[in-house]
């Protein structure tokens, strides 16, 4: 569908200075930070400026049957961003206000643009802090955060996106506004659909503005120990044995030895492996700071570690911080992004050593090592169709094994288009049919997000199409 035609002409009539459809203009919105491919450009583009422009959009995209993909800044990793040929894109990205701070509760209202590190900064005038904080934390927008329910260095501590979001307004397919949870600490009234749009993806509606949870900000020393382990099972053993004890880090990371070299090669931080196998970084804030960091690095030297630092402030943990940045700069990368029971780190990453030396190829991995995600790669030639196709197999080698040992295919990145292939593998068919009804229930046309994440049943849209969008009321009836 190209300008001039009759429905896109009265979405630009509708939203008069918010619809682009230049294709120069598109190109600018149409990818993210994946491996994904764009197969076309979209008929528009609408940059909303609020949540009646996103209602708007998607009532005129469920009337004409487009597909809509969702975007923040573009950094996801799974492809949940990318354009489809003739669709709709809807740029949540000049939705960027925080609406207000409330102390005494401490929550705080924002809209879905807004950049992460913006609500922590927001909330650090009241001595509160927005904890969780993804390695993108100062690019990512709160409202793709909540779509894969991101983690980030600090969520061994104070948990996922999830665990902080008290309340959600979400525009669905059919352009509905609904509500969900509250400002209280308690609520059983109803269904948690907050839970439920948590980690959806896009697929079920769009989020287009939060009430988050602050917690109080620590204060205290800040001190950051980091030991060297001769081998990734050594320094899987000793997060088991860390994370068994009494102490709780603000941050725990770990890094490979590849992924270290590869950040000294582009962002030179001073760190080195001195020859060993990983990097085992962790950070204390409090009055206790030092006497629980020296205990962390007590038993790290019993579990292996060949030498143990510590300093105050962040210094150390910089090499973490730009290790996806490294990665990128090296090549294509071709990531994953899966977890396992902490208890398992240690098998997994001898599983992924196992893998490497089977498939022929270096696998850098990351990970946030206190809650047992792991972020492992494969570098490859853009240019080589065959290696590119080698890195995906490797890479799926790694989600089964993850899964194998009681894991997931992922912990934060959200399933996209990337690992679609897999979700069979985890979920079993009873189990699938049941997150396609919800789908099916959401969004009966399948206009959001279609094919990523969880993508409905072709026999409900079939329906539909025959038969119009309140078939929806029927869905138990047809499932049964």
């Amino acid at each position: 569908m190209s300008a001039g035609t009759g429905p896109l002409d009265a979405l630009l009539s509708a939203l008069p200075g918010r619809v682009l459809i230049a294709p120069d203009e598109l190109a600018a919105y149409c990818g993210d930070a994946s491996r994904a491919s764009l197969d076309g450009l979209p008929q528009a583009v609408v940059t909303a400026r609020s949540t009646d422009d996103v209602v708007i959009a998607l009532r005129w995209a469920n009337q004409h049957h487009v597909k809509v993909s969702v975007r923040g800044s573009g950094t996801g990793l799974t492809g949940g961003a990318v354009a489809y040929p003739d669709g709709l894109v809807v740029s949540l990205a000049a939705m960027d206000r925080v609406l207000g701070i409330d102390p005494a509760n401490r929550l705080a209202d924002v809209q879905a643009g807004v950049v992460t590190a913006d609500i922590d900064e927001a909330a650090a005038a009241y001595g509160l802090m927005y904890a969780p904080d993804p390695a993108s934390y100062r690019e990512s927008t709160i409202g793709g955060n909540i779509a894969t329910n991101a983690g980030g260095l600090r969520c061994v501590k104070y948990g996922v996106t999830a665990d902080s979001v008290a309340g959600l307004e979400v525009v669905l397919a059919s352009g509905d506004i609904i509500t969900t949870g509250g400002r209280t600490r308690k609520d059983v009234v109803g269904y948690d659909l907050t839970r439920l749009f948590v980690g959806s993806e896009g697929t079920l509606g769009v989020v287009t503005a939060a009430t988050v949870r602050l917690v109080v900000r620590p204060t205290g020393d800040t001190v950051t120990f980091r030991a060297v382990f001769p081998t990734l099972a050594t320094a899987g053993v000793a997060v088991t044995a860390i994370m068994a004890t009494a102490l709780v880090p603000e941050v725990m990371e770990l890094m490979d030895r590849l992924s270290v070299d590869l950040v000294e090669k582009h962002y030179p931080t001073g760190l080195s492996t001195d020859d060993a196998a990983a990097v085992l970084v962790g950070q204390f804030i409090g009055r206790r700071a030092h006497e629980e960091s020296a205990a962390a690095a007590e038993v790290c030297r019993a579990a292996g570690a060949v030498g143990v630092d510590e300093a105050e402030g962040d210094l150390l943990l910089e090499a973490r911080r730009v290790s996806g940045r490294a990665l990128s700069a090296e090549g294509l990368r071709v990531s994953s992004d899966v977890a396992v029971p902490i208890a398992r780190l240690a098998d997994m990453f001898l599983a992924i050593e196992q893998i490497s030396r089977e498939e022929g190829v270096a696998i850098p991995t990351f990970a946030h090592a206190g809650d047992g995600n792991l972020h492992p790669s494969v570098i490859v030639d853009p240019a080589d169709a065959a290696a590119r196709d080698h890195g995906e197999l490797v890479l799926d080698r790694v989600s089964d094994a993850a899964l194998a040992l009681g894991g997931t295919l992922s912990g934060e990145h959200g399933i996209g288009s990337l690992k679609r292939h897999a979700l069979p593998k985890q979920l079993d068919p009873a189990t699938l049919a049941a997150h396609r009804l919800v789908k099916d229930a959401f969004d009966p046309q399948h206009i959001l997000s279609p094919g990523r994440g969880i993508w409905g049943s072709s026999r409900i849209r079939a329906a539909v199409s025959a038969k119009g969008p309140d078939v929806s009321q029927r869905l138990v009836v047809m499932w049964r």
